[in-house]
This record gives structure tokens, sequence and C-alpha cells, in this order.
């Protein structure tokens, strides 16, 4: 196929079968491969002895690993194959998520979770690429929410098999290790469902776009998401652990946080459609900010179960309508503008753990951390606002 060829649309159960192929992409990759951590880290924080900076340090790792992959599968030098690219990056994310269950040094942690963010990120580009491409041509847009629910379901499935594995005794070894079992099996799944004929060819980027003002504040807005959502994501199952009112709810936290995942890019999609994409973002934001506050505020059950259903029901909701807000935005090829988008998202992701497994450190709980922020998300809302009166097209 050329580098320039559009793809043909899709007849039949095709545009379904796609979209469940990307759905299974994303679960093995982000759900699993990225997410699984949350759950089995307050076991590895106990067996190992690790700090919560240490903890911190891991996630954050991984979170760079995700800013460098999205940012290189963005750049002119990645060509070719789309379906050969995401094959080869779900098959880095099951090799490496497996491989935690063999090591045992920090350095090694460190160097498998960073390969493990780059390859989330280039299966996150890759399935969405050739997904949506050719979801949109068959005039199928709307099985986006299918693709995108896919992380919602590899959390839960992470949850289940983290809970279970620990009912019967295992380790976080032993969970390791069914994680990676699990994204392999989902990538064949993927592989069978995302056929060679679905495929594009990856064009170069083309000239780099100019940014507007509303543009430039919906980067800053969405870097601040970035910080805002992944102190809760990383440490939740471990504040929830550390608590003996909550203590009970620790196999089901997470799992309550997939569920909430796997329907809210569709819930999200017809927000957009109802209330306009910038009051959508901003909405998004607070209900985030009032679930992370909570976390930390209200440590009882309806508190906790509140932080898991605003966490599920949000993130990967903020993430759709950020980038298609940005692609809306954008003036020239978009490509550049996601990037931008990826960039100050996957700062945020970095600083996040790394400041609240620190912080935690010095003060002895989550509390100072998680309102830090739960106040950026709130200030993200409010920088999403001023747009929501502007054409969004």
């Amino acid at each position: 196929m050329a580098a320039d060829a559009q793809p043909t649309p899709l007849s039949g159960s095709g545009p379904l079968l796609l979209a469940l192929g990307g759905c299974c992409a994303l679960a093995a990759a982000v759900g699993i491969g990225r997410f699984v951590y949350t759950p089995i880290l307050p076991v590895m924080m106990a067996d190992l002895g690790m700090s919560k900076a240490a903890a911190g340090l891991l996630a954050s790792a991984n979170f760079l690993g995700y800013l460098a992959g999205a940012l290189l599968a963005a750049t002119r030098f990645i060509r070719g194959s789309r379906r050969g690219w995401l094959l080869a990056a779900l098959a880095m994310s099951a090799l490496t998520t497996g491989a935690m269950a063999f090591v045992s040094s920090g350095a090694a942690f460190l160097a498998l979770r960073f390969a493990g963010g780059l390859a989330s990120a280039f299966a996150l580009v890759f399935a969405s690429a050739l997904v949506l491409d050719r979801l949109v041509v068959s005039g199928k847009a709307g099985y986006a929410a299918v693709h995108f629910g896919g992380v919602g379901a590899g959390i839960a499935l992470s949850a289940l098999l983290v809970s279970g594995l620990a009912f019967v005794g295992g380790g976080w070894r032993e969970q390791w290790l069914a994680g990676g079992i699990a994204s392999a099996l989902a990538t064949y799944a993927a592989s069978v469902l995302i056929r060679a004929d679905a495929e594009g060819r990856v064009p170069a980027a083309g000239p780099r776009a100019r940014a507007g003002g509303r543009l430039v504040a919906l980067v800053v807005a969405y870097g601040l998401f970035g910080f805002g959502y992944v102190i809760t994501a990383t440490f939740l199952v471990a504040i929830v652990r550390a608590s003996e009112a909550v203590r009970a709810l620790e196999p089901a936290v997470w799992l309550v946080v997939g569920l909430s995942a796997a329907p809210s890019v569709a819930l999200w999609t017809w927000a957009d459609r109802k209330i306009g994409i910038a009051r959508a973002f901003a909405l998004a934001c607070a209900l985030e900010a009032s679930g992370v506050a909570a976390s930390v505020l209200w440590l009882a059950a309806p508190g906790v179960l509140l932080a898991a259903v605003s966490l599920g029901g949000t993130f990967m909701g903020i993430t759709a309508l950020g980038l298609v807000w940005a692609r809306r935005l954008s003036r020239g090829d978009p490509r550049r503008t996601l990037a931008l988008m990826t960039a100050a998202f996957g700062l945020g992701q970095i600083v996040g753990p790394a400041f609240a497994g620190a912080l935690s450190d010095a003060t002895g709980s989550f509390l100072l951390p998680s309102l830090a922020a739960a106040a950026a998300l709130v200030v993200a809302a409010l920088l999403a606002l001023p747009g929501s009166a502007q054409p969004t097209t």
C-alpha cells in the first residue's frame, strides 16, 4: 500500500471486529501493561521493603518510557507497517510485564518499566491510528468507544488476576507473570482481529502546526490532568491497604476503577455532543478532582468507592476529549500537535508519582500530594472553560 493511500471502508461486521481488535490491543498494553502495577504495588512494597519514594520512582520510569515512546512514534523516522509496529509493541509489552517476575534489582525494575512504558505508547499510537482511521472512513466512528474501552477492560482483568492470585497465596512475582500471560493472550486476539488488510502505511510528519492561544491553554490543562490523575492511579490501592477502615476493599477497588473506565469514553463522547467539548473536558476534570480529594479526605467505604468510580469514569474520557479537541484546534499536520499534548501529559505523569512518593515518605501520608493533584485538576478545568463558548471545529 502506498504511503499516501487511504484505507478502504469496511462492511458488515468488519468495523466492529476491528474495534474489538483495538480493544484487545489497549487492554494488553495499557490496561495491563501500564496499570497492573497499581494493584501489585502494595505487595511489592511490603515484601521488598520498598519506600514510597522508590515506588513512585518506579512508576515515573514507566511514564518516562511512555513519553519517549509517544514522541518517537510521532516522528518522521517511524515508517512502515502500522500493524507491524503495533504487534511488535504488544509483544514487547507482554514480555516486559512478565519479566518483572524474574528480576529483583532496582535497576532491572526501572529498565523493564521504562521499556514497558515505551511499548504501551507505541501500541496506543499505532492501534489508534490504524483502528480509528478505518472506522472513520467506514462511517462507524462511534465504535471508537469499543476501542478505548480496552483500557478499562484490561484494568478490570488485572484486578481480578491480582486479587485471585492473592487469595490463593500467590505473591507479586506470580502476579506479574500472570499479567504478562494475560497480555500475551490479548495480543494474540488483537493479531487475529486486526487483519493485515486493515493497515495503512505510516506517513511522514508534515509541517509544524502553529499553536493558538486556546491550544496553548489546552496543552497546559492536559499536562495538569496528567499530574492530577496519576497520583491516585498509582497509589489508590496502597492508600486503601494502609487504612484499617477500608482495607477490606483492597481486592475490589481496582476492579471498580476498571469497570468504570470501560464505558467512560462513550459517556464523555456523548457529553461532547450535548454540552460541547470544552465544558465536557472541564466537567470531567472537576469530577475527577472530587474523587482524588475523597481518596484521602473520606477514608470510608463511600469515599473510596467514589474515588475509584470518579477515577475510572473520567481519566480515559479526559484523555480522549483532550486529543480530539487538540486535533480540532490544530492547524496543519495534527501529529505534531498530538505530540505536544503527549509531552505535556507525559511530564505530568512523570512528576506525579515521584513527587507523591517523596512527600508521603516525608509526611507519613498521601494527603498533601493528593490534595495538590486535586488542585491541579481544578486548574485544568478552569483553563478549559474559557473556550466553552467558542467554536470547537
